[in-house]
């Protein structure tokens, strides 16, 4: 062992399975037939070298980097590649230096910018001028929505094209052509594997070619006898393993079933997707703020225990955490699902809130403000209130608490379901009462041209 070499190098000139494996041509790429077979117009760009500036968005392991580098060979650029994970402004401006010498001799440059969404809003804008005169031709990846985590004015300058999973039959054509390749995957090793341990990998790399290779790789080193069995293959991944990406997507997008799926009252799928985020490892505590939202969104009035036994839920969760707290949240899961269902209330304050916006700061009426003092009584304050209780059903026939623009204005409306049913009938009752009454806070206004 020489002296520049630790205990730990690699062996000269070694490269990963998955590396070795990086297809050389477009028809290599799986699962992103969307884009890149014939006639789909990211596969006519690279063919008639008509490069635009783009967002590769997609999970990890599908191709990003790939594509990119394609497209640079394919189209005979110069390749720039730089990682926001260890990059910063420094990174950038070297890289953009790098283009110039390029540019100037008539050759263009593909500037890749692996997990872009990483860079803070200077470090994206320190792009734009450079993607704006021609400088560089911009290639961002990212495993997050770019809506989200990238400027709009790096967006409108660049199209973006999602990416998918690859599907379980994709990932076992690739694991079985890189087990047979001599040339650059492990072909000259003389390893057999049945199709179904095949396919339990695939399956285990849930759509990430990258991984699915990285696992096939070790479970090679582990094979006994020349053989992939299934017990390598379960020792090389090292335990089983679901998608989660805690703040990614994939998170958001499973935290958006749970709630479509409580919402449908579909109390299977609820607890499905509830269990999913738990093995994931999300804090259940978040869940259970989610649970809340729920419980006041989507049930509202319709159901007022679904409030109360979802914050219940969360209390035993900060309490004994899991696993009792977790079936305390599955309990209110369940609940939420199969309660009776309003969003009234829900729409009602987007009303109240957009009626603000549209009315701006209307005075509160005088005869339900509050006469603090002497001077404000003389002055009108709650001069004229009635008071309800000395009132039938303490209710004030044609009394209005709302300012005299807004007089007669109704947000909130109940659906015809559970609880909601008798208080719809009591408000109809109420308005009725209202409307029929010879007292009116607020007489009719004359048309000034009568």
């Amino acid at each position: 062992m020489t002296a520049n070499q630790s205990l730990f190098s690699d062996p000269p000139n070694y490269q990963p399975l998955a590396a070795r494996m990086r297809p050389t041509q477009l028809e290599e790429v799986l699962g992103q037939e969307h884009l890149l077979a014939a006639g789909k117009p990211l596969r006519q760009a690279i063919q008639h070298s008509a490069l635009h500036s783009m967002i590769l968005w997609g999970p990890p392991g599908v191709g990003k980097t790939t594509i990119a580098r394609l497209i640079a060979e394919l189209c005979d650029v110069h390749f720039e590649a730089i990682s926001a994970v260890l990059s910063g402004v420094k990174e950038i401006r070297a890289a953009i230096y790098a283009a110039h010498p390029q540019r100037l001799g008539s050759r263009k440059t593909l500037l890749f910018v692996d997990e872009v969404h990483r860079f803070n809003k200077a470090q994206q804008d320190a792009f734009l001028p450079f993607v704006e005169d021609g400088t560089v031709v911009f290639i961002g990846a990212t495993t997050e929505n770019p809506s989200f985590e990238l400027n709009n004015a790096l967006l409108s300058r660049a199209r973006v094209y999602k990416l998918r999973s690859i599907d379980d039959d994709a990932l076992f054509q690739l694991l079985k052509r890189a087990l047979n390749d001599s040339e650059r995957g492990l072909g000259e090793r003389g390893l057999t594997a049945e199709d179904d341990v095949l396919m339990l990998l695939a399956r285990s790399a849930q759509g990430d070619g990258r991984r699915a290779l990285n696992v096939l790789e070790v479970a090679a080193d582990l094979a006994d006898a020349g053989c992939l069995t299934s017990d390598a293959i379960e020792e090389a991944l090292g335990g089983d393993f679901r998608m989660f990406d805690k703040g990614g997507d994939i998170f958001y997008e499973q935290i958006s079933a749970l709630h479509k799926a409580v919402r449908g009252s579909s109390p299977d799928a609820a607890l499905y997707w509830f269990a999913r985020m738990l093995d994931g490892g999300c804090d259940p505590l978040y869940i259970a703020r989610r649970l809340i939202r729920m419980a006041s969104e989507d049930i509202g009035n319709a159901d007022p225990r679904a409030m109360t036994l979802t914050l219940d839920a969360w209390q035993v969760q900060e309490r004994l955490g899991s696993p009792e707290g977790d079936l305390a949240l599955a309990q209110a899961v369940v609940y939420l699902a199969v309660a009776a269902k309003s969003n009234a209330v829900y729409k009602a304050l987007g009303a109240a809130v957009q009626a603000v916006k549209d009315t701006g700061s209307l005075e509160v009426p005088m005869h339900i403000r509050n006469a603090a003092t002497n001077m404000m009584k003389d002055m009108g304050y709650g001069s004229d209130y009635q008071y309800a209780h000395d009132h039938d059903d303490a209710f004030v026939p044609g009394e209005s608490y709302l300012p005299e623009q807004l007089d007669g204005v109704s947000f909130y409306q109940p659906v015809n379901r559970g609880m909601e049913i008798q208080i719809g009938e009591k408000l109809t009752k109420l308005r009725r009462a209202n409307q029929n009454s010879d007292f009116q806070r607020y007489q009719p206004q004359k048309d000034k041209n009568e």
